[in-house]
């Protein structure tokens, strides 16, 4: 099964003709990808825990779990990069399901998650007096819902995966690999499936809500005074949106090749063949570092996005504080209470 980043790395193994030293290199990137991955999103955890962000609770709410969804994804790295010089499948039936599963789980995740940060961006300048009035409570059951439709989506890579012995090599001994019992059909429907809920539909989604918030943002410029609190309000709020398109463009410069050679490779193989085994291995380990580098790249965007969003909250309850002698102040406050 080669149709996930996890499986493609665990079943297409780099001793196939490639050597040990590009073993040795793809474990030792793998594994510092980890290294690094695991920390910024561990202090990223630690930086959005201030009074300032869980007040407002969307971005702290967004930025935890979108950081959640970048641990969990990391942290099946060193069973990748065990299988990777086992040559083997070492983690039973079990790892098979929960293992080769995580990716697809967490890349659904990390796009809703981006998907709801876009709409709740858009909502704070199309509806602002209704987005200052959203609960933190219904922001965590947005979240609760995504977690659980991205379970569902992956459900069936989960209960349909079994593990099975591979065809002996030339030596007698046969790996064991995780393989799908459905029919190939069957696979490529989901597959299809898979590549529309994780970025063809939600990339469409945000495409749109982000033309209309651009639409929106500059059309109220104009309304907004031209002193200099203004104007540094009107670049912070330009900062956080940016800083949110960046996390957005990242995730699909990260998954879009993997997806673009995994559905290669399941509805045109022969359009691979001039590709040797060798070559094919490579771009393989390369889309799947690619998914991991996501992980990576992250921690230093949601950084820059929780600092750019503090200094919003500042100049915002600054502002907010100077118009409350002015009858005409907290309209001003509430229509650009948000981005």
């Amino acid at each position: 099964m080669n149709q996930t980043p996890n499986a493609t790395s665990a079943q297409a193994g780099p001793g196939q003709g490639s050597g040990l030293w590009v073993t040795s290199l793809l474990g030792a990137t793998l594994l510092t990808m980890c290294v690094l991955g695991v920390t910024g999103n561990v202090y990223t955890l630690v930086i959005t825990k201030t009074a300032a962000l869980r007040r407002t609770g969307s971005m702290y709410i967004y930025i935890l779990n979108l950081a959640l969804a970048d641990l969990l994804y990391l942290s099946t790295i060193p069973f990748v990069v065990c299988t990777y010089f086992a040559q083997d499948w070492l983690f039973g039936e079990a790892g098979c399901r929960v293992l080769l599963s995580l990716d697809l789980l967490t890349m659904h995740a990390s796009v809703f998650v981006l998907g709801a940060m876009s709409f709740e961006r858009y909502r704070a300048v199309a509806s602002p007096f209704r987005a200052r009035h959203s609960s933190t409570r219904g922001r965590k059951l947005v979240a609760l819902a995504i977690w659980g439709a991205s379970l569902l989506l992956t459900l069936p890579m989960m209960v349909m995966i079994r593990l099975r012995e591979g065809k002996p090599n030339s030596a007698g001994r046969s790996k064991r690999i995780c393989f799908p019992t459905w029919t190939p059909e069957a696979f490529k429907a989901y597959l299809s499936v898979l590549f529309c809920t994780s970025v063809l539909l939600p990339g469409l989604v945000i495409v749109g809500l982000y033309a209309g918030l651009a639409r929106r943002y500059w059309a109220a410029q104009a309304s907004l005074g031209g002193s200099s609190r203004s104007a540094r309000r009107r670049g912070l709020r330009q900062r956080v949106v940016t800083m949110i398109f960046c996390i957005i463009l990242a995730y699909w410069a990260c998954f879009l090749p993997f997806w673009a050679w995994q559905l290669a490779r399941l509805f045109s193989p022969d359009s691979l063949r001039a590709l040797s085994p060798a070559a094919q291995t490579y771009v393989n380990f390369f889309v799947t570092c690619l998914t991991y580098g996501n992980s990576c790249v992250n921690p230093l965007l949601y950084t820059l996005l929780t600092h750019s969003y503090k200094d919003y909250l500042a100049q915002k309850g600054q502002a907010s504080g100077s118009s409350r002698g002015d009858p005409g102040g907290s309209a001003g406050a509430a229509a650009t209470q948000d981005l």
